[in-house]
């Protein structure tokens, strides 16, 4: 690096593969494999392209208040951002400022060490249990904030609503960050948690369940006073963080989730089928509540298993460089027929692994 004054050094967060072959099955970045509503897509080519000469609002007004009917909250209760992950940012440097350490798990979502790392946040990463699962009495000494992914991410992992609330009545001077991306998928939302707890602060995002991702929005959700200082950290940083484009098809989202509700639904019917399929192969699979299922195979090593679905045009995520889980994969779920010819080239695998080894 060259030598100048003032540079700063800081350990990235490292993003899954993005191929661009074509016939592949892409199931490393826990993308919607079904696609946006239709009505996404009539939003989109009815746009008027002339608008874009005009800054985009600055609340989402629009988008605030269809968002504030489908999850039963008021708008002064809800920020959009640049995704999800720009709303855990912002929340960050909002919320975590006391000077206490901050806790998370050990293995979770990579992004909250980055940020902590990089707003100078003290932390502590707490380790999960032995099954993968968050320990709730570790969440109850001194801290600075909490930040819970639920369910979990890479494992999957759903907290019930009944241990959330026992880390927020221990924390009660601290704002409790609970991040929402895969609820969508099987879990119970810590909404209805809201009207008691005015340090709770929930994510969510419409990469996952609304087959969002290539868009970037996200929201968050709390008491409005939190929403105030989440918004004031918005305008500090950039007011028109949400494009219009953006704002104008996520709406047409939120204005049909009967589509979403039904994908939603497939998703899940198909990750249990799955999950049923690879047991049945001896391989260990956590119970998951996610658009993706986390695998350690028996047969066949996690890396080698990998390297060979590739080469078949299939990429899933694999985490060499995390200990606790180097022997096992993480498994987006497709549509039926994707998991499918998945399921098929994992049988092809181990059957030449084991014609081999003879």
């Amino acid at each position: 690096m060259i030598k100048l004054k003032g540079l700063r050094q800081i350990q990235p967060y490292v993003a899954g593969q993005q191929p661009q072959e074509s016939n592949m099955i892409k199931l490393n970045t826990n993308e919607n494999a079904y696609g946006p509503s239709p009505k996404v897509a009539e939003a989109l080519r009815s746009f008027d392209a002339h608008e874009l000469r005009r800054y985009s609002s600055l609340d989402q007004a629009a988008l605030s208040q269809a968002l504030a009917v489908n999850l039963g909250v008021s708008p002064d209760q809800l920020i959009i951002g640049n995704g999800s992950d720009d709303i855990l940012s912002m929340a960050f440097l909002a919320f975590f400022n006391s000077g206490e350490p901050i806790l998370f798990p050990d293995l979770t979502y990579g992004f909250y060490k980055v940020w902590a790392d990089l707003y100078h946040v003290p932390f502590r990463e707490i380790p999960l249990a032995e099954d993968f699962t968050v320990r709730t009495a570790d969440y109850l000494g001194g801290n600075g904030g909490i930040i819970l992914a639920n369910p979990n991410a890479p494992t999957g992992i759903y907290k019930s609503l009944e241990e959330l609330e026992e880390i927020l009545v221990g924390n009660p001077d601290v704002v409790v960050v609970v991040d929402e991306a895969y609820i969508h998928f099987g879990g119970q939302s810590a909404l209805p948690l809201l009207e008691k707890y005015s340090n709770l602060f929930i994510t969510r995002t419409f990469s996952k369940d609304a087959a969002l991702a290539g868009l970037r929005v996200g929201y968050g959700i709390g008491h409005p006073d939190l929403i105030a200082v989440m918004k004031a950290i918005k305008d500090s940083i950039n007011p028109y963080s949400v494009d219009m484009l953006a704002e104008r098809l996520a709406l047409a989202a939120v204005e049909d989730w009967a589509y979403y509700q039904k994908t939603g639904q497939a998703i899940q019917e198909t990750r249990d089928w799955f999950a049923t399929e690879l047991s049945m192969l001896d391989f260990q699979v956590l119970p998951s509540q996610t658009n993706f299922i986390l695998v350690k195979p028996s047969q066949i090593p996690a890396a080698a298993l990998f390297q060979e679905l590739q080469e078949r045009k299939i990429y899933v995520r694999y985490f060499p460089k995390v200990a606790r889980i180097k022997d096992y994969l993480r498994i987006s779920i497709g549509n039926q027929e994707e998991m499918e010819r998945v399921l098929a080239a994992i049988k092809d695998i181990i059957r030449a692994s084991e014609e081999t080894s003879l």
